[in-house]
Formats: C-alpha cells, structure tokens, sequence
C-alpha cells in the first residue's frame, strides 16, 4: 500500500517538480526509512520496530519507480515508446532480482551470528544501496520536467 501511495505521490511530484528532486528525494526517503531497520534489536515487535521503516521506505520507492518510467518514456519518440517501457520494466525486474538475491545471502550469512545480526547486515546493504542511489540520481536523472514527446503512448 504504501509503495501505491509513494506513486501517487511521485507522479504528482514529477509533474510539479520534475524528476531530478523526486528521484534524488525518493532515494533519500527510501534510505532514511531503512537506516532504523539497521539497529533492529533482538526482540521486539514488528509493528513497533519493522512496519514503520519498511512504510516509509516504500512511500521512497514507490516515488522512484514512477519517476524513472516516466522520465524514460518523455525522453524517447512516440514510436519507440514500447521499447522504452520494455527496458525500463526489464531492468526493474533484473534489479529487484538481484538485490533480492543480495540482500537474501547478507541475511543469511548473518545468521550464525544470531537472527537479528543477519536482518541488521541485510538492512544495511538496503540503506547504503539507497543512499548511493540518491547520490547517484544527483549527477544522472535529467533536470526539469518531463515533457511528452508527441500523443499518448500506447503499448
């Protein structure tokens, strides 16, 4: 719910702002929801401790997703509009993939050092892989906003 909400938001915020400051700001938010998920204790509730940085962490990611098919899709021609799609989702799919798989094997490997060690390491490759990605958004996603480049893209 709160990754449809952060959307929402996100197209809203690309359209009034433009991408640079949603992308950078999305990233950041998605960070600084996961930086408390980096000191989880032993025990503990998970609607204390969990949900709220998982929740604020999915408002940021659900802002970027918008803002980068949006984004992509302004920036080519009508006509290339469904390869552009194709792509942008591809590597959606590809990158989920693989910090799953990254993020799976950091939590597991941290196991032996006891459950909450192992979510703690996990959290923190998800925190500094945010971060980074609002770093990285400062110096790639294009200024202004988006402009559509010609009639409703159709897939």
């Amino acid at each position: 719910m709160a990754t449809g909400i952060g959307a929402h938001l996100g197209s809203r915020l690309v359209g009034r702002i433009g991408s640079h400051p949603t992308a950078v700001a999305g990233m950041a938010v998605a960070a600084a929801g996961t930086m408390p998920l980096t000191r989880l204790p032993e025990t503990g509730g998970v609607y204390d401790r969990l949900l709220p940085g998982l929740v604020i962490a999915s408002l940021g990611i659900g802002a970027v997703f918008v803002t980068a098919t949006t984004t992509a899709l302004a920036m080519v021609e009508h006509r290339e509009a469904g390869l552009a799609s194709g792509v942008v989702n591809t590597f959606h799919e590809v990158g989920g993939s693989i910090g799953v798989a990254v993020v799976s094997t950091v939590a597991a490997a941290g196991f032996e050092r006891g459950s909450a060690a192992g979510f703690r390491d996990a959290f923190t490759v998800c925190a500094v892989a945010a971060a980074a990605g609002a770093v990285v958004a400062l110096g790639l996603v294009p200024r202004g906003r988006p402009q559509s480049t010609g009639g409703p893209h159709v897939h």
